[in-house]
């Protein structure tokens, strides 16, 4: 009976012992699951800090979009090709023809008109590269010679090169053709003054029909993108000022202005430019909000 009853005994230690350890093994469980729980919330409020902290320093800050890169090139006189200066001569020279390829050397001012240097019936292109693009005019002689002469006269000796549209005005015109705006070495003065004289001398053109003025849309009369010359009153003062016939200002303008061009391409550059325009005015001065160069002129004849 004694071992009888220590075995009892020792079965009951065994199943206390059993129930001890299953009480241990529970308590270890719950403790793990609860780490496990505390560490889960800490990620979770590991990444809502970082989140939070990020979303707090974008607060306020414009995002990165295409503005930056439209505002770089916004056209302002330093964002597109501008002029190298080139020196302005002061002591006149005889006009004699320069070379078809043109001069080496830049001339401005000349002792008289020059001569003839082109066939009566030939037909030239003058391409205009200014700073929003290019310009192309066709120039035939046989409609007004005086003046298709003397622009390819200047134009092969440089005059034209590296200035600027000085006077624009819109719906109207946009001027150029005046040496002592773009540069400043040998000269300055004012929109369209000519300080020197520039080019020394002047000339006289023909003009459309009188009819234009009453009937604008008529034969021989001004249409937008027309090349014609600016003058200081009457024809017979044309010297090198030259302007594009804006739309619009082909019903405005009176025929006492030598008509020599007719647009080929460029009329888009044109708008561009007579966008900048000031406000055609009694008043107005004419300067532009914007100065666009006009960077190089080249002539090419295409018959005759």
């Amino acid at each position: 009976m004694p071992t009888e009853k220590r075995a009892r005994q020792r079965a009951a230690r065994e199943q206390k012992q059993a129930v001890i350890q299953k009480s241990r093994k529970r308590r270890r469980n719950t403790r793990r699951g609860i780490g496990l729980g505390v560490v889960a919330a800490l990620i979770v409020l590991i990444v809502f800090l970082v989140n939070g902290s990020s979303a707090k320093s974008t607060k306020g800050k414009t995002p990165p979009t295409t503005i930056a890169s439209a505002t770089t090139t916004t056209a302002t006189t330093s964002t597109f090709p501008t002029p190298t200066t080139q020196p302005l001569t002061t002591t006149a020279v005889v006009p004699t023809c320069p070379p078809a390829t043109g001069s080496t050397k830049r001339v401005v001012l000349f002792t008289a008109a020059p001569p003839s240097c082109i066939p009566a019936t030939s037909v030239w292109d003058a391409t205009f590269k200014t700073s929003f693009g290019t310009i192309v005019e066709q120039m035939p002689a046989a409609a007004s010679y005086a003046a298709v002469n003397n622009f390819v006269f200047l134009a092969r000796y440089h005059y034209f090169d590296d200035t600027d549209f000085f006077r624009v005005l819109k719906g109207f015109v946009v001027q150029g053709g005046s040496v002592t705006d773009a540069d400043t070495n040998g000269a300055t003065g004012e929109p369209g003054k000519m300080e020197y004289g520039y080019p020394g001398y002047e000339f006289t053109g023909n003009t459309p029909p009188a009819s234009c003025a009453k009937t604008p849309t008529g034969p021989g009369c001004y249409k937008p993108g027309d090349l014609a010359m600016a003058n200081s009153g009457a024809p017979s003062s044309n010297k090198s000022e030259f302007f594009f016939v804006l739309p619009g200002g082909q019903k405005e303008l009176s025929p006492s202005y030598t008509l020599f061009g007719h647009l080929v391409s460029g009329m888009s550059v044109l708008d561009r430019i007579g966008s900048y325009g000031a406000a055609n005015t009694e008043t107005s001065t004419g300067v532009p909000t914007l100065t666009v160069y006009l960077l190089k002129v080249t002539v090419t004849q295409i018959s005759g």
